[in-house]
């Protein structure tokens, strides 16, 4: 009986997150595909209308209770830039992942991204070290693009840098530090990341 009360419970709460952030997410000008579903409250910032694309049947988790291992943050889409973009294909699963571009991040279809898995394409500040807190990052200097291939999986605490290209059907595990690119049905580990099989 606890069990089923609980269940109701955590069905009602989806789709109560789901019907809000639908709402902001489209006042805030981000395109959200058909059967997405919200876990608590991301943070969504587009740079403008139609920057930052959620396809469809996506599920964000940003609640603890969502998710096997919990999350220790929401799932925060960020655009730093007027020109920065996002787009993440249908059928993903994000729980507490970051995803920052100041250029553009591409995640294709079918990917899982483990609880709190950060990924962003640019340094966020400058090289040079004299005046680096105030200085206006020159972002082409300090952005590359992020393109994640179908079918990826990254593990928990992952983290995905600038430049890197995950290829279709590779595995990054859990707490690595990806810097160069991932071939195509791959696993990586380590700090950083290096190929430790093939599929």
């Amino acid at each position: 009986m606890i069990r089923f009360v609980v269940n109701k419970w955590m069905g009602l709460v989806w789709k109560r997150d789901t019907v809000l952030m639908r709402f902001v997410g489209k006042r805030l000008g981000a395109t959200i595909g058909t059967g997405v579903k919200f876990a608590g409250w991301p943070v969504l910032v587009p740079a403008a209308p139609g920057s930052l694309r959620i396809g469809d049947r996506v599920v964000l988790a940003s609640r603890a209770w969502a998710t096997a291992l919990g999350v220790s943050r929401p799932v925060i889409l960020r655009c730093l830039t007027p020109d920065a973009r996002i787009d993440i294909g249908d059928d993903c699963g994000l729980s507490g992942t970051v995803v920052c571009a100041a250029k553009s991040i591409t995640i294709g279809k079918r990917c899982l991204m483990g609880a709190d898995v950060t990924i962003f394409d640019t340094d966020f500040h400058p090289h040079e070290p004299e005046n680096r807190r105030y200085a206006q990052p020159d972002w082409n200097a300090i952005s590359a693009p992020v393109i994640i291939g179908d079918d990826v999986f990254i593990g928990t605490g992952a983290v995905i840098q600038k430049g890197v290209t995950i290829g279709d059907g590779a595995i990054v595990a859990a707490r690595s530090v990806v810097l160069h690119d991932v071939p195509a049905k791959s696993v990586v580990a380590g700090v950083p990341a290096k190929v430790i099989r093939t599929l």
